[in-house]
């Protein structure tokens, strides 16, 4: 469930008609933004590698395979770069790891290269980085004014907003968005987790009191909207709703939402025994973080609690469903050996895929 359902109201804030440049346009967050954008009636365009998957996207746009197709004399006004390498669809070789890494440098240093030879240079750059660059912290809650702890996900975040950083020497404000774990019905996170939960094998990880700092896509969306109409806003800034919550409360509120028991809890050891540093980072770890600067420059989420982000996104409120409670006599045995044999499953097709894609 899409809310609201005009979309261009989630960009209302946007200058009129302005031209504004998507990288990683057919992505989760990507699509959403283009769709608001293109709706709310401006110019939009995109750099998709494969045209094949621009199909996915509402016209009109103007759609690009390279940076280089685009004139010195365009007129661009902003740029908002979310392209990357997935990172948590296969397991941490050292393949992936390299192409987390090359993907996003790669096209934020084309992205630099054009702001440079633009005879007009965009006012702003908005570019994506994530709350993986706090590194793994406990319960310390976390602002734009702390430090990074060293860890895989703090190296690729930083070396990506560094990327970026270089626009600001060329006149163009520079935005580095850290991103929570952003949920949605359509991909990411809750999309993995609904069928599972729904079937009653839903729980926390590990132990459940690792943190988990969210955002609802909708909220993103119109943060990205804020942050380029705000001209003081600039340098880092968290991407996640005020409220973060630990795991354990997570698949609690997840599994209310949906009427059913939360009573499987999979063990943190077997996470790293199949996934390793991915799990450690991922879904051991955790980060508590605040969104200080979002906060202090007026932005006001429409969803801060998690309840009522999942009520608006599965399209339930409170007390109602049209679902039958799960059996109270489900076996949480069972339940794991089911769970077990999915991320068998799953890590299974990673290593294929990993070993039948060239370095």
């Amino acid at each position: 469930m899409s809310v609201p359902d005009d979309v261009a109201e989630l960009v209302s804030v946007l200058p009129a008609r302005a031209h504004i440049l998507i990288t990683g346009a057919t992505g989760f967050i990507g699509r959403r933004l283009t769709e608001a954008i293109v709706a709310a009636g401006h110019d939009v365009t995109v750099l998709v590698r494969d045209p094949a998957r621009a199909a996915t996207l509402r016209p009109p746009f103007r759609l690009v395979t390279s940076l280089d197709q685009i004139d010195s004399a365009a007129a661009i006004d902003t740029v908002v770069n979310l392209a990357g390498e997935p990172i948590a669809n296969a397991l941490w070789t050292r393949a992936k790891r390299r192409r987390i890494l090359a993907s996003r440098l790669r096209v934020t240093r084309q992205v630099v290269c054009l702001i440079a030879r633009l005879e007009r240079k965009p006012t702003v750059l908005v570019s994506g980085s994530a709350i993986g660059w706090y590194g793994l912290w406990q319960d310390e809650e976390l602002t734009e004014f702390d430090g990074g702890k060293r860890s895989f996900s703090h190296r690729i975040c930083d070396a990506w907003e560094c990327a970026a950083r270089r626009a600001q020497r060329l006149g163009t404000r520079v935005v580095r968005l850290r991103i929570g774990i952003v949920l949605g019905t359509e991909g990411g996170a809750l999309a993995r987790l609904l069928l599972p939960f729904r079937l009653g094998l839903g729980g926390s990880i590990g132990s459940g009191k690792q943190w988990m700092s969210w955002i609802e896509r909708d909220d993103l969306i119109r943060l990205i909207a804020h942050a380029i109409a705000t001209p003081r806003l600039t340098g880092p800034v968290n991407a996640t709703a005020p409220h973060p919550v630990t795991n354990a409360r997570f698949a609690a509120a997840l599994a209310q939402a949906l009427h059913r028991p939360a009573l499987l809890r999979l063990p943190a050891w077997l996470l790293r025994l199949v996934a390793g540093d991915l799990a450690r980072e991922l879904l051991i770890g955790g980060q508590r973080v605040i969104p200080d600067k979002a906060d202090a420059s007026g932005f006001v989420f429409r969803h801060p609690e998690l309840a009522d982000a999942f009520a608006v996104m599965l399209g339930v409120s409170a007390g109602q469903t049209g679902d039958r409670p799960a059996s109270r006599r489900s076996r949480p045995a069972a339940a794991l050996a089911a769970a077990v044999a999915a991320v068998a499953r799953v890590v299974r097709r990673s290593v294929r895929a990993e070993q039948a894609r060239p370095v």
